[in-house]
C-alpha cells in the first residue's frame, strides 16, 4: 500500500533516523580494551533508531514518534494528528497530580515501532503522520497564565491542520483548548461530546470561575459552543446540585447518565449520543474524563466515583464516535499518577488517544477505498 502522500515513506515521515538499524556502523565499538573483547563487546550490533527502541529507552514521547514542537515544522511535515501535553491542575477541586499525567499518559505503553490495531485491523502510524507537538509553556500557581499557553498551544497546533490530542491536566484544559478550536473552526461549529462522572457545569468553584468544575459552563456563557451542541455521557453519584442541572436543560445539554446506561445498555446510549453529537454542528471535540470510568479500574484521578464505565466500554466508544463524525479535537484529563496503581489509569488514557488515532487511520483507508471503487469502472459479465 502506498505512504501518506508524495512519495514520502511512512519511516520518512516519523523519523529523520533510519527505521531499523544505524547506517554509520554505529553498532561497531570504536575502541574496546582486552577485557571488554574477552567478553564479546567489541563485537559489532545491531543498532535500532529511538523510534524502534523499547519504550522505555530513549525519549518520553508518545509512542516514541518525533517530538516537534514548532508549528511551522509540524505543517511542513503535515501531520495529520499532533500530541499535546497539557501538564496543569491547579484548579483541581480534590486530589491534585493531574500535572503529572501528559508525561505518564505517554509513558505507559509497551509497543514501539509500527503498531496494528486487533480492533479495527489497520496500522495507524503507516497511514497517518502522527507527532508529538511536546507541552504547553505551563508555570505553577498561575491559572490566567496557565490557561492562555495551553489556548495558545492548542491553536498553533491546530492550525497546522494536525488534530490535536491534547494530554490533561486537570478538566479546566478544555476551556482553553475547545475554544481554541471553536474559533479557529468559524463559521463552521464544533459539538462537544464529553465522558465523565461529573458534569463540570458549575457557576464556580468557590468563587474561581476557572476551575475544573466548571469549564463546560464557561464555553456555553462565552458563546465558543451552543448548549444544544454537548452531549454528555456516564455521569453519577451526588454531584452538581440539582440547580446545576436545571441551567443546563434551560441551555440545551443533552446528558446520559449512568442509570441510563445500566438500562438500556452501552451500545444504545452511544448510538444516541453519536446522532446526537451530529445534529448541528460541522466537527465534533471530544472530551475523556477518565473518572468516567469505574474507580476499581481507573484509580489513578482526582475526583473518583464508584459505579463507572468499563474500559472497553469506553474504548469501543471512542471509536466509533472517531469512527462517525469529523474528529476536530479531543482532549483526555483528570489522570493522577500519584493516586494510580501499575499504570492502570495512565494505560486506559493513553489506549484512549491510540483507539481515536487507530479510528481515524481506518477512516482514511476507507474513504480511500471508497474513492477508488467510485472511479473503478464495474465489470460486465462474460459472454
Amino acid at each position: 500500500m502506498p505512504g501518506p502522500t508524495d512519495g514520502v515513506s511512512p519511516e520518512q515521515s516519523r523519523t529523520a533516523l533510519p527505521t531499523h538499524h544505524e547506517s554509520n556502523g554505529a553498532g561497531a565499538a570504536r575502541q574496546v580494551g582486552e577485557i571488554a573483547r574477552q567478553h564479546g563487546w567489541g563485537s559489532e550490533f545491531e543498532t535500532y533508531a529511538d523510534y524502534d527502541l523499547p519504550t522505555y529507552v530513549g525519549p518520553s514521547s508518545f509512542m516514541k514518534l518525533p517530538w516537534v514542537t514548532d508549528p511551522d515544522e509540524i505543517g511542513r511535515r503535515r501531520a495529520d494528528v499532533a500530541i499535546v501535553g497539557a501538564p496543569f491542575d491547579d484548579a483541581v477541586s480534590h486530589r491534585p497530580g493531574a500535572r503529572f499525567g501528559p508525561r505518564a499518559i505517554r509513558e505507559a505503553q509497551y509497543t514501539s515501532g509500527s503498531i496494528h490495531s486487533l480492533q479495527l485491523d489497520v496500522d495507524p502510524f503507516e497511514v497517518l503522520r502522527v507527532v508529538d507537538a511536546g507541552d504547553a509553556n505551563i508555570t505553577p500557581a498561575w491559572i490566567e497564565r496557565a490557561h492562555a499557553m495551553i489556548y495558545r498551544k492548542v491553536r498553533d497546533v491546530a492550525s497546522t491542520g494536525a488534530v490535536p490530542i491534547i494530554l490533561g491536566g486537570d478538566h479546566s484544559i478544555t476551556w482553553p483548548s475547545a475554544t481554541a478550536i471553536a474559533e479557529l473552526r468559524r463559521p463552521g461549529s464544533i459539538g462537544i461530546v464529553h465522558f465523565d462522572a461529573h458534569a463540570d457545569t458549575a457557576d464556580q468553584d468557590w468563587g474561581v470561575l476557572a476551575g475544573h468544575g466548571t469549564p463546560m459552563r464557561r464555553l456555553i456563557e462565552s458563546g465558543a459552543v451552543l448548549g444544544r451542541n454537548f452531549v454528555q455521557v456516564g455521569l453519577r453519584g451526588y454531584w452538581p446540585p440539582a440547580e446545576t442541572f436545571r441551567w443546563m436543560q434551560e441551555h440545551g445539554l443533552r446528558y446520559h447518565l449512568m442509570r441510563e446506561i445500566e438500562e438500556r445498555g452501552a451500545e444504545a446510549v452511544i448510538d444516541q449520543a453519536i446522532a446526537e453529537a451530529l445534529d448541528g454542528p460541522d466537527a465534533i471535540y471530544l472530551s475523556v474524563d477518565i473518572d468516567v470510568l469505574d474507580p476499581g479500574l481507573a484509580p489513578g484521578t482526582g475526583t473518583p466515583e464508584p459505579g463507572g464505565l468499563l474500559t472497553r466500554e469506553l474504548l469501543r466508544a471512542i471509536r466509533r464516535i472517531v469512527g462517525s463524525v469529523e474528529l476536530a479535537a479531543m482532549d483526555i484529563v483528570e489522570v493522577s499518577p500519584p493516586y494510580d496503581h501499575a499504570e492502570v489509569t495512565a494505560m486506559a488514557a493513553n489506549r484512549c488517544a491510540l483507539e481515536a488515532i487507530a479510528a481515524l487511520a481506518k477512516k482514511r483507508l476507507s474513504a480511500g477505498a471508497q474513492g477508488l471503487a467510485s472511479t473503478t469502472p464495474t465489470p460486465t459479465s462474460a459472454g
